[in-house]
């Protein structure tokens, strides 16, 4: 079992067929059970699987937690309901109508992954409105028999929320605070439609300060040292965000910008890790689509 601490330990769903891409949490206490971003419904027998490993199954879980609705982390959601539909599942206000009524998710999904969504992410259903609750960040509530905050961080998704365990100080962040496979470069994750870096660097700011014993990041790594690893994200983030920015500047295409991107983060990783490492990387984190995230941000700003 990958045992994060009493409690507390995570699935490694091998999306598309790769280890350490995309991982849930299991939360578990007094006669409950709770998953933090159960993944997408390609990655439910995966999940299933490895609920069974640990003596659990999908019937005993009576919360789901999405730090954010991105199908990478909550494509399974309204398909685990439609099984078991008195699960509770709390997500920010701001997503909540889009686990509801999920075609505006999907439409804006299609214009990214085109006919490559199904193989990717399989069935998204729709979640019952009377299981959703949703939160504004801020709440001490209690799922899986724990206790836990609630903190609203937006920058990578404007519907990003962060849950701490009270009692083991454990934080469940989503992608605000990176990818890092294997304990591999921090990459940021910009893919659009809302990235928003002074956003990111202020939630950045209020996770530093929120006194996290360590973090969990869904893609696809335990961080101990909390305050070192958020700072390196945020020096990150501005370089990718200036780099750019300057190809921004260029003559060319978009794709040729977005491919040129690609081709520089891959060649950083490269440096770095074996192949096996970099392509979890970009299964978890397409390297275009940090590019699009990132040239969308700057076009949204008025020119200094």
């Amino acid at each position: 079992m990958n045992t994060l601490a009493a409690g507390i330990s995570w699935i490694d769903l091998h999306f598309m067929g790769r280890p350490h891409a995309i991982a849930t949490a299991v939360l578990q206490g007094p006669g409950a059970v709770a998953l933090v971003d159960p993944g997408p419904t390609t990655c439910l027998e995966a999940l299933e699987n490895g609920l069974q490993a640990q003596g659990v199954a999908l019937s005993d879980v009576t919360e789901i937690l999405v730090t954010h609705i991105h199908l990478d982390h909550a494509g399974a959601t309204g398909t685990i309901l439609a099984r078991h539909p008195r699960i509770r599942v709390l997500v920010h206000q701001r997503g909540a109508p889009h686990l509801i009524d999920p075609s505006r998710l999907l439409d804006s999904a299609s214009r990214l992954y085109r006919d490559q969504m199904d193989h990717l992410w399989g069935e998204v259903a729709p979640v019952p409105a009377g299981q959703v609750v949703a939160l504004d960040g801020g709440e001490r509530l209690r799922a899986g028999g724990r206790e836990l905050d609630v903190l609203y961080t937006p920058g990578h998704a404007v519907h990003h929320v962060c849950f701490r365990d009270r009692d083991s100080g454990v934080a469940f962040v989503g992608d605000t605070a990176g990818v890092a496979v294997d304990g591999g470069y921090l990459l940021p994750p910009t893919p659009p439609p809302d990235i928003d870096i002074e956003a990111w660097h202020a939630s950045l700011h209020l996770l530093e300060q929120w006194g996290a014993s360590a973090l969990f990041l869904t893609h696809f790594a335990t961080a101990p040292s909390v305050v070192p690893h958020l700072r390196t994200l945020a020096e990150h983030l501005d370089a990718f965000a200036s780099e750019a920015r300057r190809a921004l500047e260029g003559e060319a295409s978009d794709e040729d910008r977005a491919q040129r991107f690609a081709a520089g983060v891959r060649l950083l990783l490269q440096r770095e890790m074996p192949a096996s490492q970099v392509a979890a990387y970009e299964a978890a984190a397409p390297f275009e689509l940090l590019w699009l995230g990132l040239a969308r941000y700057w076009r949204k700003r008025p020119r200094a």
